[in-house]
């Protein structure tokens, strides 16, 4: 794909970025935490437009991760995947999920790896970071803690953790080089990246990615399967491996996205064009092992 694919991610500011994702999951998690209802991972105006069915966040944990967790974690999940269970962590382990949210994944992970392991999440916004400390005191978990700041600049110390999660995230940074250079910071070695994320076949529209309502919709951000193989390879990863978990139909994403301009500006061949080839995936890579 070359620079040219990989200058396509840097159409918006990365400060711009982060204030509307933040503006809008804040809304997101306002939403539960006021008792309304569901959130879904849409870049309407108003969090209403947030509780409707959405074929990229419905239906990804079975029952019995259901049952495991405080029912305003599940509500508030805004992710594309279900890392946890398909990181298949182990007893003892530490874990990192990259813009935690509500904090479904971290709790969830906790409960995999243990009392001998522990589960980090990591968020910026206020207002998910509130619901997700709420969430830990129901789950009545000990070993997790939820940290302040930036998938792009983790505080955590070096060879820190040994799996790193992420669910429907990584595409709304501005900066997907710095995440993947500083998730290769934190994980030990013969650490595992294993992260839901949407991805794309092909190229979306200039007007998708410039848009950003589409960007905390979930859509515009996202890098192409092939971008991300070279991205992930950049940073010092190994075993690279993308597996698309959920295919969209681009009437799916409109309702999703609700009311995206750049959306509803294209026409019925462009969308049409686009069936199929944006998708959630599972991408998996490594560290090498010292």
């Amino acid at each position: 794909m070359g620079d040219q694919t990989i200058e396509m991610s840097h159409l918006t500011d990365r400060d711009d970025v982060r204030e509307v994702v933040k503006k809008k999951y804040g809304a997101a998690a306002l939403t539960v935490l006021n008792g309304q209802g569901q959130v879904s991972c849409c870049g309407g105006e108003e969090p209403s437009c947030c509780t409707s069915f959405d074929p990229i966040t419905a239906n990804l944990y079975s029952d019995v991760d259901a049952e495991q967790i405080p029912e305003a974690a599940l509500l508030a999940s805004l992710g594309c995947g279900n890392p946890t269970a398909l990181a298949q962590l182990s007893p003892g382990e530490t874990v990192l999920d990259l813009g935690s949210g509500g904090g479904i994944d971290v709790l969830l992970s906790a409960k995999r790896v243990g009392p001998s392991g522990f589960a980090y999440g990591l968020d910026m916004t206020d207002e998910m970071l509130a619901l997700a400390e709420k969430n830990k005191e129901s789950s009545g978990l000990n070993n997790v803690q939820f940290l302040k700041g930036h998938i792009e600049e983790i505080p955590l110390p070096d060879a820190s953790v040994d799996v790193i999660i992420s669910n429907c995230v990584i595409n709304l940074s501005a900066d997907k080089d710095l995440v993947l250079a500083e998730a290769f910071r934190v994980l030990k070695p013969g650490g595992r990246f294993a992260v839901s994320d949407v991805v794309v076949d092909g190229e979306l529209p200039d007007a998708v990615r410039k848009d950003m309502e589409a960007y905390v919709g979930c859509v515009a951000g996202a890098l192409e399967r092939n971008d991300y193989r070279l991205r992930l390879g950049k940073a010092g990863f190994v075993d690279i491996s993308i597996e698309p978990t959920r295919k969209y139909m681009f009437s799916d994403l409109g309702d999703a996205c609700c009311s995206a301009p750049a959306i509803e500006s294209l026409s019925s061949e462009e969308k049409s064009s686009m069936d199929g080839r944006i998708m959630g995936a599972f991408i998996r890579a490594s560290k090498l092992a010292e």
